[in-house]
């Protein structure tokens, strides 16, 4: 690092050392395990042309808990958000020209899984936030809305969870 550039700096409110959960392996994914029956820990990835009012976003419209972020200087380098309920997150961090991996800020679609949907939307709609497709329930069995967020990304959110991963089958 040369001496002009400063390491990244941890939140302080944010503990330093976030924790590494286990992951089962496909074959362990059924609808009898813990993982299977609350569906993926998956962490969409992406970049803001400004991240901590994107994070703020994320908490204050969305519902997200700002589980760890990292600055380097005045830039978010890094930072992790959880869905209340624990069933996934984000990652995201500033924007950085000529990175090896810096996707297109505004860029993303996400799905997010929720059991309390009304509640949501109407926490949205409250929120000014600006919602491109209405709640309304689909043929496959969902009630869904979504929104742009500030940066452009689109969030679809709804009740329809996937299907679940089959049990795997014995080697004959």
């Amino acid at each position: 690092m040369d001496e002009t550039q400063t390491p990244p700096q941890t939140h302080p409110t944010i503990p330093s050392t976030p924790s590494t959960p286990t992951s089962p392996t496909a074959s362990e994914l059924t609808a009898d395990s813990p993982a299977g029956s609350s569906g993926p820990t998956l962490f969409a990835t992406f970049r803001a042309r400004d991240a901590a009012a994107l994070i703020d976003y994320l908490q204050d419209v969305l519902g997200f808990v700002l589980t760890a972020r990292y600055d380097d200087g005045e830039r978010v380098a890094h930072a992790e958000l959880r869905r209340p309920d624990g069933r996934g997150g984000v990652m995201l961090g500033d924007v950085q020209e000529g990175a090896d991996w810096s996707p297109e800020p505004g860029g993303a679609g996400l799905y997010v899984v929720v059991d309390e949907i009304d509640t949501l939307y109407e926490r949205v709609v409250a929120k000014d936030a600006q919602v491109i497709t209405p709640l309304a329930d689909t043929p496959y069995g969902s009630r869904e809305f979504a929104v742009r967020d500030p940066e452009g990304n689109m969030w679809s959110f709804g009740t329809y969870a996937g299907e679940q991963v089959p049990a795997a089958r014995d080697p004959e």
